[in-house]
């Protein structure tokens, strides 16, 4: 489904969504707008992070970016009203689709009782030029298995990426999602030392807020629905 096709509204009768993400940044590179706008309508959001992105700054030994990175994610999910951030510490740059991995997803939905998840993006290709990662895919491939697993699984499941069905409006939370962005400053300042940090984070963040026709033309998150409606 392109940008210019229809998408329904992302629901709004639910009070707690989990975010499930691989990596440190992983929101703030698609969601963090529609995290803000939602956590200032009231609704509670927690994230759970498989690592603490070690392998992720080139040059820093991963002993020392591992600390640089979750103190950067906790400082980011702040920003957006997010103050529940849990890190599980599998390794970075090496998740894979595992019976422990899928474990702890599971336990952590049961732990958190979230009506909605939200995960990463488990396709092969963002675009025609544009594969996705390997903990990407392994990672989403995981949390659709645990979820398939729930005896009482919540109400939803989504990815955030392209071909998507469903869209949150986000106008007047777009530049919390930048600060969100650049509060990962260590990790941005060497993935582009020649573009400020700040200006990485407005081109991202704009790139994924784009204005949609389903939405009056509005800045809008776009999910893809990957379960429905749980119908008990």
């Amino acid at each position: 489904m392109s940008e210019e096709q229809s998408l329904q509204p992302f629901p709004s009768d639910w009070r707690t969504a989990l975010v499930l993400v691989p990596h440190p940044d992983d929101p703030e590179y698609g969601i963090g707008a529609a995290v803000a706008a939602w956590t200032a309508s009231g609704k509670t959001v927690h994230y759970a992070l498989a690592t603490r992105g070690e392998a992720g700054i080139e040059g820093m030994p991963p002993d020392q970016a591992a600390p640089v990175r979750e103190a950067e994610q906790r400082r980011s999910a702040a920003v957006v009203g997010v103050h529940d951030v849990r890190f599980w510490d599998f390794p970075d740059s090496q998740v894979r689709d595992t019976p422990q991995l899928r474990g702890q997803i599971a336990e952590t939905i049961s732990e958190t009782g979230p009506e909605v998840v939200i995960t990463i993006y488990g396709g092969p290709r963002w675009a025609p030029d544009a594969p996705n990662q390997a903990d990407h895919i392994e990672f989403a491939n995981a949390v659709a298995a645990a979820f398939d697993s729930l005896p009482d699984p919540p109400r939803w499941l989504f990815e955030n990426g392209p071909e998507a069905t469903h869209g949150q409006p986000v106008d007047g939370f777009v530049d919390a999602a930048v600060a969100s962005l650049a509060a990962h400053e260590a990790y941005l300042r060497v993935l582009d030392p020649d573009t400020p940090v700040i200006e990485q984070a407005r081109t991202q963040v704009e790139e994924t807020t784009r204005p949609h026709p389903s939405f009056d033309g509005r800045p809008t998150v776009q999910f893809i629905l990957r379960r429905p409606i749980n119908p008990a």
